[in-house]
C-alpha cells in the first residue's frame, strides 16, 4: 500500500508532490491563454481597421509590412506580460527570491531557452517545464495569428477580393 501511495504522489525528493506544481501551473496556463486570445483579438480589430483604411494602392505593400511589424511588436509585449504573470507566481510561492530573477527565469522557460544560472527550488522544479508547455501553446497561437494576418493584409490577397 505504501509503495502505491508513494508512486501515486509523484514526489520530488522529500518535498511537496508534483501535484502542487500542476495546481499552480494549470490555472496559469488557462489565464495566459485567455489573456493571449483576448489580446490577439484586440490587436486583430485594430490591425484590420487600419488595413481597411488604406487607400493608396501603390503603398499597400509598405503599409502591410508596417501592420505586420506593429502587430509583431504588440504580440511580443503580450508574451512579456504573460511571462510577468508567471514570474509573479514564482515570487508568490517562494520558488524564486525576487521579481528580476523570476522574470529572467520565466522568459527562459516560456521560450524553452532556459537559463544556466537560475533554478527553481526542488519542489517547484516541475513548474519550469509546465511553463514551457504554456510557451509552446502561446507561441503556436501567435504563429497561427501572424500567418492569418499576413494573408489578410497582403496586397496580393486584397487584389483578389
Amino acid at each position: 500500500m505504501n509503495v502505491t501511495l508513494a508512486a501515486l504522489s509523484f514526489t520530488i525528493g522529500e518535498h511537496a508532490p508534483w501535484s502542487v506544481d500542476w495546481v499552480w501551473g494549470c490555472p496559469l496556463i488557462v489565464v495566459t491563454v485567455i489573456l493571449h486570445v483576448m489580446g490577439l483579438g484586440f490587436i486583430t480589430q485594430r490591425a484590420i481597421q487600419f488595413h481597411a483604411d488604406m487607400r493608396e494602392p501603390r503603398r499597400a505593400t509598405a503599409e502591410a509590412a508596417l501592420v505586420i511589424g506593429a502587430v509583431t511588436l504588440l504580440a511580443t509585449l503580450l508574451h512579456g506580460i504573460e511571462a510577468a504573470i508567471w514570474a509573479a507566481a514564482y515570487c508568490l510561492n517562494g520558488a524564486l527570491p525576487d521579481f528580476k530573477d523570476a522574470m529572467l527565469y520565466s522568459l527562459g522557460a516560456l521560450t524553452t531557452y532556459g537559463h544556466r544560472n537560475l533554478y527553481l527550488g526542488d519542489h517547484w522544479r516541475l513548474m519550469g517545464p509546465i511553463e514551457a508547455l504554456d510557451g509552446w501553446l502561446l507561441f503556436g497561437l501567435s504563429t497561427a495569428f501572424l500567418f492569418w494576418l499576413i494573408q489578410a493584409v497582403s496586397p496580393h490577397t486584397r487584389n483578389r477580393r
